[in-house]
Parts: structure tokens; sequence; C-alpha cells
């Protein structure tokens, strides 16, 4: 690849075109005219391309409609780190999260700075829009997460994205649209930027607060958010985010239909429901900062944000990644400058005796209230418990009883992991039968030497090629967990990175049980009926567990078995205990 180290100068290339609206100031539009996309598609049938990740499908998306402006493209390097440094372009325009295009290294030594048009493609193959390569780099990612996000843990979903799945290199440059990308769900709902605006002048909306959300909303949600619009004189868009949102979060087709289901409690013409399909990076102020300029484009005059906007939680010493309110300071402190008038999240607490919400502050001393946890909400809709109308309505409940039954109406996997010849076989097939003789859910065994011999046969055994096995075995676990069925996975699993990365995938869509076959290397070594380990010792196998490759042994299983001096019935019986006392298995299930 040839890199250049400076951004490169764009006063020659023609700015993609635009859009002005008074409703909010000036929007990019970067799909190009039916002539010139066409020209681009027969172009690209010469050109190198690169597959969009889910990532970088939205942030395309919010390129192309303008949700982004003034952005024109991905960021070339002389922005990239004027935002790292300043939360500002290098033309000192505020811009506070770097949007970047990152691709393998093998992808970028095909590419040549200045002169390479990149066409990119979504999964499907579909030509979605060319990149004019200015510049290709390879960025310090470490630098980037503790300007962006304040800290290189990798508890920070942001970071781990960022230093554990992103690619290594950056392209930035110019981008030409040559179609949006394609929804088959909620399209009345999914308004551009210039639509919303459009929709705000006919509906005479001057003043508009927008409310950002990845969860459900509830009735204290609607009771804020109603006295927010009303106390500055405004409308309400709902505008939630169904891009990428925080790992474990509920899909966003039940968000949807709830989010649906609140909108006809606020009085008639004064509110309006829209989707935002961005891909949040949970980087709190910074964030915060971000999605009041986004709002911006779409139109809204205000925008409510709460105290721990964006956050990502807690660390693992249990300490928040972010100050409280530190959010709403960022957005204060630049209110003028965005022309987004910061409104803060006002806590409300229900009121039994007057049947109301009322702000925490308006409620009389000694007055009784009722608040009710997101955790004990999962915990209700998991057992199967009433929720209580005051806390939310009807319609809510039975959406999200639709799509988060009870535990022992859910999907889950139980996932082995040990040595080879520890008995996770042995174990795995005898809960297989348990289960079926249980009934009432399909069960599958994902056996290691049979997925070896199928899905993964063309694999061999270095480190690379055994995270991908492992992932493959959890993409199918995940696919019949998420279906209501029962996933046994017996592999040896060896790496503790890729198993919590398969417990964060499958945890949002059902149980995930970690089960460690914790049997004496001695041990599995005189059950070795192949001989393995002889073959290991003396050189003849590479990168064998147990002998010649570590094996990471679990802190997070659920249950640790020993089967020298039990039977596998003993065994798989605890594990059935287990399910049952966690309530995924019980005498109800029909």
């Amino acid at each position: 690849m040839r890199t250049t180290d400076q951004e490169g100068d764009r006063s020659t290339e023609p700015a993609g075109p635009t859009l002005i609206e008074p409703h909010g100031g000036t929007l990019q539009n970067l799909i190009a005219e039916k002539g010139r996309s066409n020209e681009l598609r027969t172009e690209a049938k010469g050109l190198p391309d690169w597959t969009l990740t889910p990532r970088q499908l939205c942030d395309l998306e919010l390129l192309l409609n303008g949700a982004f402006s003034p952005l024109d493209g991905f960021l070339a390097r002389t922005d990239y780190e004027s935002v790292l440094a300043n939360m500002r372009l290098a033309d000192g325009t505020l811009w506070p999260i770097p949007i970047n295009l990152d691709v393998t290294p093998q992808r970028a030594d095909a590419l040549d700075a200045g002169r390479t048009i990149l066409a990119l493609r979504d999964p499907e193959g579909v030509m979605l829009a060319a990149l004019h390569v200015e510049e290709i780099w390879e960025p310090d990612l470490e630098v980037e997460a503790r300007r962006v996000y304040g800290t290189t843990d990798p508890n920070h979903p942001g970071v781990r994205y960022l230093l554990e799945q992103q690619n290594r290199v950056y392209v930035g440059g110019r981008v030409e649209g040559v179609q949006d990308p394609l929804h088959h769900d909620f399209k009345e709902l999914r308004i551009t930027p210039a639509e919303l605006r459009r929709e705000f002048q006919r509906s005479g909306w001057r003043k508009v607060v927008a409310f950002q959300t990845r969860n459900p909303m509830h009735r204290a949600h609607q009771e804020l958010t109603r006295r927010a619009a009303a106390d500055a004189g405004a409308n309400l868009l709902i505008h939630p985010v169904v891009g990428l949102t925080r790992p474990g979060d509920i899909d966003h087709f039940t968000r949807v239909r709830c989010y649906q289901a609140v909108l006809h409690h606020y009085p008639k013409f004064t509110a309006k429901l829209a989707l935002l399909n961005l891909a949040m990076r949970m980087g709190g102020p910074r964030e915060a900062l971000w999605h009041a300029i986004i709002r911006k484009n779409h139109g809204c005059t205000h925008f409510i944000v709460g105290r721990d906007h964006a956050g990502p939680g807690s660390d693992e010493n249990g300490e928040a990644f972010y100050r409280p309110y530190e959010a709403q300071e960022a957005l204060r402190a630049h209110q003028e400058e965005t022309g987004v008038t910061m409104v803060p999240f006002s806590m409300v607490a229900y009121v039994p005796e007057r049947s109301t919400y009322l702000p925490v502050g308006e409620v009389p001393a000694g007055t009784r209230t009722e608040t009710l946890s997101g955790t004990e909400l999962r915990k209700r809709l998991q057992d199967g418990l009433e929720i209580p109308d005051w806390f939310t309505y009807p319609e809510v409940v039975a959406e999200l009883r639709r799509t988060h039954p009870p535990r022992n109406r859910q999907g889950f996997t139980v996932f082995f992991t040990g040595l080879s010849g520890s008995g996770k076989s042995t174990l795995a097939n005898v809960l297989r039968v348990k289960l079926l003789e249980l009934g009432g859910r399909p069960v599958t065994l994902l056996d290691g030497d049979l997925v070896r011999k199928t899905l993964s046969s063309e694999l061999g055994f270095s480190k690379a090629d055994r995270d991908t096995n492992i992932r493959r075995i959890g993409w199918v676990a995940r696919e019949i967990t998420q279906g209501g069925g029962i996933a046994i996975c017996a592999p040896i699993a060896p790496y503790d990175r890729v198993r919590k990365e398969l417990r964060r995938q499958i945890d949002p869509v059902g149980g995930f049980l970690l089960v460690q076959v914790n049997t004496p290397l001695e041990v599995c070594e005189a059950r070795d009926r192949k001989g393995l380990y002889a073959k290991a010792r003396a050189g003849l196998i590479d990168e064998f567990t147990g002998i010649s490759d570590p094996y990471e042994e679990p802190r997070d299983a659920e249950l640790v078995i020993d089967t020298t001096e039990i039977t596998p019935y003993e065994g798989a019986q605890q594990i059935f205990l287990f399910l049952e006392k966690e309530g995924y298995i019980g005498a109800d299930l029909d």
C-alpha cells in the first residue's frame, strides 16, 4: 500500500452534493445523482472492494443521509488526530467521535492513497458507495481508546471492540453514495434527517426535544419525556437507536413494538417516533455531545441527557467509567456552539396515594413511593411474575413477554470445556438423553470431534484455527438457543477469551451455562485410548492442549466437575439439578 503522511488536499476534488434546509442548517447528501451512480456501478467491476462490517454499515448510512454532517466521508488522518486531541475536525468544527473505515492489512496493501477508489459493499455484495482513498495509516489504537473512552480497560465495550475486534489499518477519504443500505423492517419509521426536518416544518414544530433510548420505555419514561417537552414548550421526538447498542440489550424489534405501544399515551400531535441506525460506542460524555449533533442534523432543538448517558456501566471493580452527570456537563458546555439545549433527565417516582408520577424533588417529605429496578423487571420476566400496572403499560408487558418468556421456556446452551479425555463427551451425551427424556424443547449436541469432521473439517490446530472452530460452534449454539432449543457443546475450548466471547453472544438470547470438566491431566492421559498424549509427549503432535499448548482454566464456570471419582450419570445429574435450580427446566414445561 502507498500511504501519505498528511491529509490530502481536497480543494481540487468536488465536494459531495449538499442539501440546504432552514430547520437545522446544512446537511450533507452524499448519494450521487442517478447518472453518476450508474457510472460508479460500472467502474466498480474493476475496483478493489470491501465488505462492510455491521458497525461500518451503520456509519456509512449516517454519512450518506447527512446525520453525520458536516462529514463527507471517513476521516483522514489530520481530522482523526484532531478529533482525538480536541473533539474537533482540523478546521475547528466540533466533532467528538472518530468515524473511520478500518480494513485488514491485506486489503490495505491493494490500495494506493490519492489514486484508488474502493467499492464499499454490504454483506450480500451490493455496492453502496465508493470511497476515494486519500490516506492509509495504522493508528495507535490504545491512544485512541484513552482519548475517546478515557480508558484502555477491555471491560468497556467500546474499548473491547477497538482493541480486540477492529481491523488495524484505517482508510480515509471522501464518499460517493450509490444507494442507501437496505432495511426490511419498520420502513415507515426509518426517516432521514432531511425527511424529518420537512415533517417538522409541515407540522409547525419549531422546537423539538429529542429523546434517545436503547431500552424499552415504561410509564416513568413517558412521564419524564412529556414533562421535558412541556417545560421547553416543545414537541417530542422519540428517537431510539436500532443499530449497534450495548451488548446484552433487548433486541430492537421488541423495543420498537414497545415504543409504538407507548406512543398513543402522549397528547395527540405532540410526539413522533423515528428510528436511528446508529452504532453506539458507549463513550459517555463525548458520545452525548455526538448524539446531540446528530439530533441537530435531524432538526431538533433540545436533547434529553441522562445521569450516565451512553455509559457502559462499571469496570471489574464496580467503579463507573464516567462521573455522574459528566455527559450533561459536556453538552451544557457546548450548547451555544451546537445550537442544542441540554435537557437533564429528571428522575420521577410513582406516588401511590396520588396514583401518579412526580419529579423526585416534588415528592412531599415522608410520602411513600414505588420503584422497580431493571434487574427486578428482568427477574419478574424470567420467573413469570406479575409486573405492576403502575410501572409500565399492559401492552408493553405483553411485548416483553413475547420475546422474553420465563426461563423454563427459553433456549439455553450448556458449554463444556476441559482437557482431551476429561469426560466431556460422555457427560454431554448423558445430559442430552436426560433432556430428551424430559421433553419440551429440541436438543442438539455439538461434540468437539464431530464438529471437527464436519463444520470445521478444513481447520488445523493453531490458536487462530482453534478460535475459529469455537466461534463456529458458538454461532450454531446461539442460533439454537435463540430459537428456543437446547445446545450442548463439548469441545476442549482451551482459551478463556473466546469462551467469554461466546458467553457475551449467547447471554442476550437465552441461558449460558459453562461447565468445566476439571479431571486431572494424569487421569486424562491414563484414559487416552487414541494414544494422543503419548504422541504429543514424543513431539509427534504440535500444540497439544495440556502438553505443548496451555489450557486456561475458567474462573467464571457455573459448575466444576471432576470425573475421577464420579460416574457420568452422577455428573450429568449435577448439571440437571443446577438447571432446575436456575429455572431452565421444571415440571410445568409443556
